[in-house]
C-alpha cells in the first residue's frame, strides 16, 4: 500500500498534468478558485486517522488505487426511456441526471418548472449566468479546513446548479439521478451549486447508484445558500454496492426565517462518510438535520456534522440513527457550536444505534461548544442490542421471532424517516428500508434502470 505522501503527489502531478483540460470550458471564477483550492490541498493532503475529524475512517486504501478520472465530459450509453420510468407514479417530480459527475448532455428540458428556474449544469451556470453563480459558487464550502473538499474544488468541473428565484415555489420535487457507470474503475468529483433565494421553496432528492460493478470513487461538494424566508428540504439516497467510496460533503447557508431539512439515508455501498456543514447566518432559523444508516458485511458509514449557531433565537434538532450487523462498522462526529451572540439558542443532537452481531461496531462522539450563556442545548448517544423485553412481548402474541425482530428493527429505523415531507417518497423508503433490513439489497426502483445494478 502507498503511503499518504505518494498519494497526494499523485494527485498534485495529476493537477499540473491535466491543467489544461481543467481550465478548458471553466470560467475565471471557477479557475481562479481551482487554483487556491489546489495550494490548500497541497498544505492538506487527503486527511489520515490523524486529524480528528477523520479518526474514524481510513481514506488511505480508496485513494490507494489506480482510477480513470475523466477531465472532460464523457458520453454514457444511458437509455433516457428507462431512467424515467417510475414505480412510484405519486412521486411526481422533476428529474434530471448527472452521469460520473457531468450533467448529462441529453437531459430533458424541464417545462414545467417555475418561470425563472434555473436547472443546469454548473459548467454552463458559470457561462451563462456569472452574476449569480459568482456571489455563491465556493463561498460557503471549505477547502482550507479540508483536504477532501479542497481536492474536489481542485478538479471540479462539472456537477448541477439549481436555482430557485425570489418568491417561487416549487410544487413538484427535483429529483436528481446520480449514475456511476464505466468500463473501467473511476474516479468522479461533482460539484453542486443550489441557490434558494428570499420567499422561495424547493425540494430536492438526490438518487446515489452504480450500474456496474468496477470500483468507484466520488468525491461530491454541495453548496447552498437559503435566503431569508425560504423553506429548502435536502433527501438522499446512497444506494451503491461494496465496491464503491462516497465521500459527500454539503455545506449549507441559512438566512434570517429560513427553514430546512436534510435527510441522508445510507442503504448501501462499500465505504460512505458524509460531512454535513451547517452555518445559521441569521435570526430565528430552523434547521433539521436528519441520517440513517443500515450497515452488515464489512461496510463502513461515518456521518460528520457541525451545526454553527452564529446568530440568535435559532433553533436546530439533529438526530442520526444506524443498524449494523455483520463486521460492518459506524461513526457518528456531531459538534454543535454556539457562538457568544447567539443567544436564546435551542439546539438538540441525537445519535441512536442499534447492533445485531458481537462483531458490528460504532464510535459516536456528540459535542456542544458553547460560548452565549441564555441557550438551551442537549446531546446525547446510545449503544445497544435489541429490545428483548419488547421481543418477548411479541413474541407472546403469536409473532414469531424472526418477524417480531424485523418489526422492531423497522419501528427503530422509522423514526428518521417519517421526518421526511413528500409523502410518496416517505413510503418508498420505507418500503425500501423494510426490504434492506430483511437482509435483501434493495434497489431504489424509483429509478427503472438502477434494477439493472
Amino acid at each position: 500500500m502507498a503511503d499518504i505522501n505518494t498519494i497526494n503527489k499523485d494527485f498534485a502531478d495529476l493537477f499540473e498534468q491535466g491543467k489544461e483540460l481543467l481550465v478548458n470550458g471553466s470560467s475565471d471564477h471557477m479557475n481562479e478558485t481551482r487554483e487556491k483550492a489546489f495550494v490548500q490541498f497541497q498544505e492538506l493532503g487527503v486527511p489520515t486517522r490523524v486529524n480528528e475529524n477523520y479518526k474514524y475512517t481510513n481514506l488511505i486504501p480508496a485513494f490507494d488505487h489506480p482510477y480513470n478520472v475523466n477531465l472532460r465530459y464523457m458520453e454514457v450509453d444511458v437509455d433516457l426511456n428507462d431512467i424515467f420510468q417510475c414505480d412510484v407514479p405519486e412521486l411526481d417530480t422533476n428529474m434530471v441526471l448527472l452521469t460520473n459527475g457531468w450533467y448529462y448532455g441529453e437531459n430533458k428540458e424541464l417545462t414545467e418548472l417555475p418561470k425563472g428556474v434555473i436547472v443546469c449544469g454548473v459548467q454552463e451556470a458559470a457561462v451563462k449566468y456569472p452574476d449569480i453563480f459568482n456571489a455563491h459558487y465556493g463561498k460557503y464550502a471549505k477547502p482550507d479546513e479540508d483536504g477532501i473538499v479542497a481536492l474536489n474544488t481542485a478538479l471540479a468541473k462539472d456537477g448541477l446548479f439549481i436555482y430557485v428565484p425570489k418568491g417561487v415555489v416549487i410544487e413538484r420535487p427535483i429529483q436528481v439521478v446520480n449514475l456511476l457507470r464505466s468500463d473501467r474503475d473511476l474516479m468522479a468529483t461533482q460539484r453542486n451549486l443550489f441557490i434558494i433565494e428570499e420567499n422561495a421553496q424547493a425540494k430536492i432528492i438526490v438518487c446515489d447508484h452504480t450500474l456496474t460493478h468496477h470500483k468507484y470513487l466520488s468525491n461530491s461538494v454541495t453548496e447552498v445558500n437559503v435566503a431569508p424566508n425560504a423553506v429548502f428540504d435536502l433527501y438522499t439516497l446512497q444506494n451503491q454496492h461494496l465496491n464503491s467510496v462516497i465521500l459527500n460533503s454539503i455545506f449549507i447557508r441559512q438566512d434570517t426565517n429560513s427553514n430546512v431539512l436534510t435527510n441522508t439515508i445510507s442503504l448501501y455501498g462499500g465505504t460512505i462518510r458524509n460531512n454535513h456543514h451547517v452555518l445559521l447566518d441569521g435570526e430565528h432559523c430552523e434547521n433539521n438535520t436528519y441520517g440513517m444508516y443500515l450497515l452488515d458485511n464489512k461496510q463502513h458509514v461515518d456521518n460528520f456534522t457541525s451545526i454553527d449557531h452564529a446568530k440568535p433565537n435559532c433553533l436546530s434538532n439533529e438526530h442520526f440513527k444506524g443498524v449494523m450487523d455483520g463486521e460492518a462498522t459506524g461513526a457518528f462526529a456531531g459538534r454543535i457550536n454556539v457562538r457568544r451572540d447567539a443567544q436564546k439558542t435551542l439546539a438538540y443532537q441525537s445519535n441512536n444505534n442499534l447492533l445485531l452481531s458481537d462483531d458490528a461496531q460504532i464510535y459516536t462522539k456528540p459535542q456542544l461548544i458553547i460560548d452565549a450563556d441564555d441557550v438551551k442545548c442537549s446531546h446525547g448517544a446510545t449503544v445497544g442490542q435489541m429490545d428483548e423485553d419488547a421481543l418477548f412481548y411479541l413474541r407472546a402474541r403469536g409473532i414469531d421471532e424472526k418477524e417480531a425482530r424485523q418489526m422492531l428493527m423497522f419501528a427503530f429505523a422509522h423514526e428518521i424517516i417519517e421526518k421526511i415531507r413528500v409523502e410518496p417518497l416517505k413510503d418508498r423508503i420505507d418500503a425500501l428500508v423494510d426490504t434492506r433490513l430483511r437482509g435483501e439489497i434493495s434497489k431504489c426502483n424509483t429509478c427503472a434502470i438502477a434494477c439493472k445494478n
